[in-house]
């Protein structure tokens, strides 16, 4: 697996950087590739695509 980065973005969700794998709550893998992808993952909890980001935060008015 390539390298891992996570960079929290201010009043914003989680920038991730680099192959990792992720577990729902329901144990549902998934895989995310290491070459150069990137997701963003929720941090307000307003996502209506949890556990990945949508934009909620914004009309949330989301501060960290």
């Amino acid at each position: 697996m390539a390298d891992t980065t996570v960079t929290t973005r201010k009043n914003g969700p989680y920038l991730v950087q680099g192959g990792i794998k992720l577990v729902d709550a329901d144990g549902n893998e998934i895989s995310i590739d290491g070459d150069g992808e990137m997701v963003f993952l929720c941090r307000c909890g307003e996502s209506d695509n949890k556990p990945f980001c949508d934009g909620t935060h914004r009309s949330a008015g989301f501060e960290a």
